[in-house]
């Protein structure tokens, strides 16, 4: 059964800034050797993504990269904006406003302490719930 994991931001380091918790997951799933795609809502934000990987940690090193060239199969983490096609994995941390869609086996959704962000993300539960999705909730 695939699943859907939720994790809901409260600590004050990822309410400032909630692509350092993306980081962390991105780093986990690199630590389980877990080819992962990061489904941005735009540009900006694979951008931004893609600086922060690098300087989040001086310890750690997470190969990634925007998504769209050759090197795409090789890549651990691929930063996807909208409009990009790529293969799935079957891990997916999802920074858009709808539900991932595609073959994935795990789904983390990222939900910023914003009250806007929480209803959209209430949405997401329930259509995950619906494509038969395991959902679980983790307060950051």
């Amino acid at each position: 059964m695939p699943r859907a994991d939720f994790y809901l931001i409260d600590k004050p380091r990822f309410r400032e800034q909630p692509l350092l918790l993306v980081c962390e997951l991105a780093r986990r799933a690199y630590a389980a050797q877990q080819p992962t795609l990061v489904l941005c809502r735009d540009f900006e934000q694979a951008e931004a993504l893609d600086e922060l990987l690098w300087d989040f940690d001086e310890d750690a090193f997470i190969p990634h990269q925007l998504a769209g060239d050759d090197d795409d199969a090789h890549t651990a983490v691929l930063l996807v904006p909208p409009g990009i096609e790529t293969a799935d994995r079957p891990l997916v941390i999802n920074l858009r406003e709808q539900p991932a869609h595609g073959g994935y086996q795990r789904v983390l959704e990222v939900v910023a302490a914003d009250p806007a962000e929480r209803e959209g993300s209430r949405e997401r539960w329930r259509e995950y719930l619906r494509l038969g999705f395991e959902v679980t909730k983790h307060d950051m």
